[in-house]
């Protein structure tokens, strides 16, 4: 017999009966009946309860052990009486009476149970990941991100993809997030930089003669963390083509992610089609923002002119001075009580707007304070804008377009909540193009790029010479899954020529194009083939598929919310032999300073 086991705490069931075995793993929970003695004997497969008469001599020792000690057990398998059996468990219809017992790990207390669905302080579960790791919710996330994985790679390599792996030390990206450094022992004052992304090397592979490539691509970005986001480092499915267009791109793309969220739905639906393409522009005055929740019905319209000139002073004044006004529909809401209405409008204030003024229609006619100032036909006109009927209210975000399509998204994101009015058990890919390739910043007062500057631009190097530049699109996508961003993508400027000729026209003279992109713009003037690529963010997949809030619970060792690993205490001090190998000397910041002299 082995010296562990001969069968996992998952496996067993009503065909074993009669059979000796051994398994191994942790106690995840006893129960004392008197004169018996149950104990759940958990492994990473399962759970199989095993039982221990009163009068056995192991009956002492296994009583005093805490749980999440390991042990080994061996007897026969029983079966259960009917009255007995678990359906919960798929080992529910069998005991192992324990007839040996040995003892290969004894726990001491807990900071953390493992048994039970508890919420513990996020510094507690992080510093003992391990234990946190045991509960059954986060160790299936766990095993399901494998899955996941390993169906993306699956369905790349059969699409001719091939997997490449790129640098993990490279040089400091001049554009994007903050880097993390690397300092070089070899190169005094030199540093590398842990990659943000592939993208400058994804895109060297396409120059390089290679077709289809794709990577399980680790990325770091010294970044600010959020539920969506982890602080340091995450994994994105890292896609690029060669002789495509977006079409191409967007043909490749939808059956990996239709397919892999489909395999992992668990009762959950795809609509059939094409995922919809949405431009850039329309998303922004629709639903407020470039990621929308398509499973919210709740659609935005313009309706300005039927405040310019209007009775509603506040407004029209507002409209006369480059204010737009946003209607954003409220689908039944009209008989909701004052209470409702009121708690919208300083929510909207804690967003930092003025108020959410509204509209009901009931069946008498249109009531609330804007309604009062306006006359029937603007009512109507509203009413007719936003679809809407009798029985519906209506909320408006008056600002400059932008303040006005934040409020006004952030407003339909609340109402489709607090309506309760998304649609349940699916998932709503879109993609977003057609973003602007530049926009006016305002605080610089000059044309700056809105997006990603090594896109190429719709039209080409005639669009750049001939066109308004705040009227020129690029060839830029998102994939967007119920109002989460999975990815950026483009189709790439891979000719050296418009590439100088857009950082010209946001301000960069070629000679620091040179400077910074130099390795780039001298590859391509070797011969680059058209090539585009995207790389859905492998967490969020995950996130998504898990049904998680937060992209800590799908990820095996995260740091916390100040970019700490509190298990390992990273980041940590170093001792002054490493630093005299890589010559350098740590400077307190001037604030630490003046402290330590007050001290």
């Amino acid at each position: 017999m082995h010296a562990y086991r001969t069968h996992t705490c998952g496996e067993l069931r009503a065909a074993h009966v009669g059979q000796t075995v051994r398994l191994s793993g942790w106690v995840h929970r006893k129960r004392d009946h008197g004169n018996l003695l149950f104990v759940d004997l958990r492994d990473h497969y399962g759970v199989t309860q095993c039982v221990l008469l009163t009068g056995s001599p192991h009956f002492a020792a296994i009583e005093r052990l805490r749980a999440e000690s390991v042990i080994c057990i061996t007897g026969p398998v029983v079966a259960r009486t009917p009255d007995t059996v678990n359906k919960d468990l798929p080992s529910g219809e069998v005991e192992v009476r324990i007839e040996a017992v040995e003892l290969l790990s004894a726990a001491e207390e807990l900071p953390l149970p493992v048994f039970g669905d508890q919420e513990y302080p996020e510094d507690i579960r992080l510093k003992y990941r391990f234990l946190d790791l045991r509960r059954e919710r986060l160790h299936k996330n766990i095993v399901l991100r494998s899955k996941v994985i390993s169906s993306l790679r699956r369905r790349m390599t059969d699409q001719n993809f091939t997997e490449f792996q790129t640098p993990i030390l490279t040089a400091s990206s001049p554009e994007g997030a903050r880097d993390f450094l690397v300092p070089s022992r070899l190169h005094h004052g030199k540093f590398y930089a842990l990659p943000q992304a592939p993208q400058q090397f994804k895109q060297l592979i396409m120059v390089s003669g290679f077709d289809r490539y794709f990577q399980i691509a680790p990325c770091f970005r010294d970044e600010d963390a959020r539920k969506d986001r982890s602080p340091g480092e995450f994994y994105q499915l890292d896609i690029e083509m060669s002789f495509v267009t977006q079409d191409d791109v967007f043909a490749a793309v939808e059956p990996v992610m239709r397919g892999v969220f489909e395999e992992f739905a668990n009762g959950r639906t795809i609509p059939a089609g094409p995922f919809p393409r949405i431009k850039f522009r329309d998303s922004m005055l629709k639903y407020g923002n470039d990621k929308p929740d398509l499973r919210n019905p709740i659609e935005i319209a313009d309706v300005t002119e039927a405040f310019r000139d209007s009775g509603f002073g506040l407004f029209a004044k507002s409209v006369a001075a480059g204010a737009v006004v946003r209607a954003i529909p409220a689908p039944g809401a009209a008989s909701r009580p004052r209470s409702f209405f009121d708690k919208l409008n300083e929510w909207a204030r804690g967003e930092g707007a003025g108020g959410l003024g509204y509209i009901q229609f009931e069946a008498g006619g249109a009531k609330g304070p804007i309604a009062k100032n306006l006359d029937e036909a603007r009512v109507a006109q509203i009413k007719s804008a936003c679809n809407l009927q009798d029985g519906d209210a209506v909320f408006f975000a008056c600002d400059k377009a932008p303040g006005a399509a934040k409020l006004a998204g952030l407003a339909r994101t609340k109402l489709g909540d607090e309506l309760d009015i998304l649609e349940k058990n699916v998932f709503k890919f879109c993609w977003i193009v057609d973003f602007p390739m530049f926009e006016w910043n305002e605080d610089e007062k000059r044309v700056d790029f809105s997006h990603n500057p090594f896109s190429m631009p719709q039209g080409g190097l005639e669009a750049l010479h001939g066109k308004d530049p705040l009227t020129i699109d690029a060839y830029q996508y998102d994939i967007v899954c119920n109002g989460i961003e999975l990815s950026s993508g483009a189709i790439r400027n891979h000719r050296p020529d418009i590439m100088i000729e857009a950082f010209r026209i946001a301000g960069y003279d070629q000679s620091v194009v040179e400077s910074k992109f130099g390795g780039m713009l001298n590859a391509f003037r070797f011969g680059a083939p058209p090539h585009g690529g995207i790389a859905p963010g492998v967490d969020r997949i995950v996130m998504l598929i898990a049904d998680e809030p937060n992209i800590r619970e799908v990820t095996l060792f995260p740091m916390n919310q100040q970019a700490q690993d509190l298990m390992m205490n990273a980041p940590g001090e170093v001792t002054p032999k490493q630093l005299r190998e890589l010559n350098i000397r740590i400077v307190a910041p001037p604030e630490k300073k003046e402290a330590e002299k007050k001290e």
